[in-house]
């Protein structure tokens, strides 16, 4: 029965989470102690966790937009930055061949970002540009992924994401710091993005052995650190009366 309950466990182990020597290191010979293969299991573990947790991320953000019809205090620059840099992460790892558990969540991450930029748009009256905006987003996607596409051009695009990382928090703090509360940002979301940057760090470095992923992920961290120290900084500030009585 031992055997029959391993065979279906070991295929699934070693098809998401370890090599099959290192399945037989850590579970048949009970070494414990192979750094090496502990560092693949705690990355492939983390890695397809933060792409798990990624599909609903940002589902707070959404639905507090959806529930209080408004995006006061949300930057819409600024989750265009994030939708520019997320971009950049996919289309630099699908043309490395990246592991998908190394950068699958950029992939959910952006859909919900082009969706909190549309509902941004649609709540201050601008629907159609929205939905322009959601159109050109999908044709720029498209040319971006075609294997037709330069090297130079997909590396230079990975290059930018540093820089759009930097400005589009600096945005949302700036933002933040101008009003004197964070507006309708979820807590949720800001900490859940916090803590999937600190762990991309590791993740980052063990599976894809990247430099500049690995720094995109270190600088996107302390961005993301300060927006969630801003959050406990104005807990207890409300918005103003009058701006939410505007969107009511």
């Amino acid at each position: 029965m031992a055997e029959e309950a391993e065979g279906p466990l070991k295929r699934l182990l070693v098809l998401f989470l370890l090599p099959e020597k290192c399945y037989d290191r850590l579970f048949i010979d009970l070494d414990l102690l192979d750094v090496r293969c502990l560092k693949i299991l705690i990355s492939k573990g983390l890695g397809l966790g933060i792409v798990a947790g990624s599909l609903l991320v940002k589902l707070p953000q959404v639905f507090k937009i959806l529930g209080v019809k408004s995006a006061e205090g949300l930057s819409l620059q600024a989750f265009l930055l994030e939708l520019v840099a997320l971009t950049g992460t996919i289309i630099y790892s699908v043309a490395n061949s990246f592991p998908f558990s190394s950068w699958g969540e950029a992939l959910f991450l952006m859909l919900q970002t082009i969706t909190i930029c549309f509902l941004i748009l649609h709540y201050r009256g601008h629907t159609m540009r929205g939905v322009a905006l959601l159109g050109i987003y999908v044709l720029i996607l498209l040319v971006l992924l075609s294997p037709l596409m330069p090297k130079t051009v997909v590396t230079l695009l990975q290059a930018t994401n540093m820089p759009a990382v930097i400005m589009g928090r600096l945005l949302q703090v700036i933002t933040n710091y101008r009003n004197g509360h964070t507006g309708h940002l979820s807590a949720v979301t800001v900490f859940l993005l916090f803590a999937g940057s600190l762990a991309r760090i590791f993740t980052s470095i063990q599976e894809t052995g990247d430099p500049l992923m690995a720094v995109t992920f270190i600088v996107s961290s302390i961005c993301n650190g300060l927006i969630a120290f801003q959050l406990l900084y104005y807990w207890n500030v409300r918005i103003p009366h009058k701006l939410e009585k505007k969107h009511q």
